[in-house]
């Protein structure tokens, strides 16, 4: 009798380590898998929703409040493992996050920016020395500079509208937003990106008088992406080059009625204009 207790009081402990060890490889298993979406962006979004307007910031007083900021940066150096396992748009959220915290840290770390050269606006962030292409930081392991990332990193993740999300620190970037990228709503942030950016006369203008589409160099500087994703998708018997089909493609159907109709008359030419390098710095009024 004694015997069959100890042997059912052994069974009982080996289901007991069992279920341990099975909650433990589960836990094991997923934890690579959660990193990405467990890294914490709270403190960037907050900055994002105090210091952001309209893709402006208040460069002053995130240099002054910018703890939160450099922990955030911190946080990504070398967090999540295993980045290129997860999902693409965890992916995305975390780069675009990660470059645009980095623009910030650059601009911060110098301002106020009082550069001397004459190629571009005194305040502007490239008037900092190899800030895109020289400075390197630390993201997920790795040594990048800002244009590696969206040279390299960006593009494997074959979403053109990734470089119209990313704050390069300029009047004519894309807009910062004030909130950050995540997963789970990232589709419909990167379709507002592109929605805002068609219809800013700054990024995307038609002038009808003058037959003119002009559009942001944005476009040309990544004109194997946007080809590659919008080319075939529309304009194919137009006579129009494939940049500028991928072009068309892409803003089309986010413009007004009116605007759409003078785009399918296909008499204008289509050219970039010069893009504005000034500071996007709300600090004492818009640039």
């Amino acid at each position: 009798m004694r015997s069959r207790k100890r042997r059912a009081s052994f069974m009982t402990g080996i289901a007991a380590v069992g279920v341990v060890l099975t909650i433990w490889t589960s836990h094991a298993r997923t934890g690579a898998a959660a990193s990405v979406q467990d890294l914490d962006t709270g403190s960037f979004d907050r900055l994002l929703d105090l210091y952001v307007r309209d893709g402006l910031v208040y460069y002053a007083a995130v240099k002054a409040q910018r703890a939160g900021l450099d922990r955030f940066v911190a946080s990504f150096a070398t967090a999540p493992a295993r980045l290129e396992a997860q999902s693409i748009d965890r992916r995305k959220a975390f780069w675009l996050n990660a470059y645009n915290a980095l623009v910030l840290q650059t601009v911060v770390e110098h301002y106020p920016i009082r550069g001397q050269s004459s190629e571009y606006p005194g305040n502007s962030i490239r008037q900092i020395a190899g800030a895109f292409d020289l400075r390197t930081h630390r993201v997920a392991g790795r040594d990048l500079t800002l244009d590696a990332i969206e040279t390299t990193v960006l593009t494997e993740l074959a979403d053109p509208r990734l470089f119209l999300a990313l704050g390069r620190g300029a009047v004519d970037s894309g807009r910062l937003r004030s909130e950050t990228y995540v997963a789970s709503q990232i589709e419909m942030q990167l379709e507002e990106v592109l929605q805002e950016f068609a219809t800013a006369p700054r990024h995307v203008n038609l002038d009808r008088l003058a037959q003119e589409v002009r559009v942001s160099p944005i476009f040309g500087w990544r004109s194997a992406e946007f080809v590659a994703a919008y080319a075939d998708r529309g304009w194919v018997d137009s006579g129009r080059t494939p940049l500028e089909r991928a072009i068309l493609t892409a803003v089309e159907a986010k413009l007004f009625p009116g605007e759409r109709a003078f785009l399918e008359e296909n008499r204008f030419t289509l050219q970039y204009h010069a893009f504005d390098w000034r500071l996007n710095d709300l600090t004492g009024g818009r640039p």
